[in-house]
């Protein structure tokens, strides 16, 4: 009968275990991942010019899906009126009268004129055309940063709901641009907002 010294045994059994355990971490790692991404963060490219200079074409960014109900200011990612992932900027919510435009060409929202200087596109009007709506209950009128290149709520308002939609076709938050590093940063609702009542 041959015998392997206790050191042996203990050498051999140790690579083995290494290799088990870092296999097992490494699928442990992946499913946490792909539950992450299920049910609590995704990731979005950015197609179109429609957000500028908030977003580019090409940025991707970071969807927080477990964000609760969208708030005035919120960038958010939902089914779009053409069943296609669509962002933009969420400016009133269900029961509020969103209306384009003050004497001195500001949106307002429940009679508050939203100042949009730190986000909207340079150059643009909050809005070419003059209107006037109540957001209905559990709907949200949604708006592009870049007004002339944005088919937004304003776009659809012969639809049901007249342009808003719905609080549960919002897919998540956006909380953050993370590619190109170069332009990384955490997407914030602008304080202007907080003055709506």
């Amino acid at each position: 009968m041959t015998v392997e010294p206790e050191a042996d045994k203990k050498e051999k059994s140790g690579k083995g275990g290494g290799l088990r355990e870092s296999l097992f971490l490494l699928v442990c790692g992946v499913g946490v991942a792909l539950l992450l991404q299920a049910f609590v963060f995704q990731s979005f490219w950015i197609p179109s010019e429609s957000m500028q200079n908030t977003l580019l074409v090409g940025d991707r960014v970071v969807v927080n899906k477990l964000h609760g109900d969208s708030e005035r200011g919120d960038i958010v990612v939902f089914r779009g009126w053409n069943n296609e992932d669509t962002i933009k900027r969420v400016i009133a919510v269900g029961g509020d009268t969103v209306k384009c435009c003050d004497a001195k060409q500001r949106i307002t929202v429940n009679g508050v004129p939203i100042e949009e200087s730190s986000y909207l596109f340079s150059g643009d009007f909050p809005s070419g055309e003059p209107f006037e709506k109540v957001v209905p209950e559990g709907r949200l009128w949604v708006m592009g940063d870049h007004r002339t290149a944005s088919a937004d709520s304003r776009a659809h308002e012969e639809r049901l709901g007249e342009g808003s939609i719905p609080e549960s076709d919002v897919i998540g938050r956006a909380v953050a641009i993370y590619w190109p590093f170069s332009r990384a940063a955490v997407l914030s609702r602008p304080e202007t907002f907080l003055k709506v009542r």
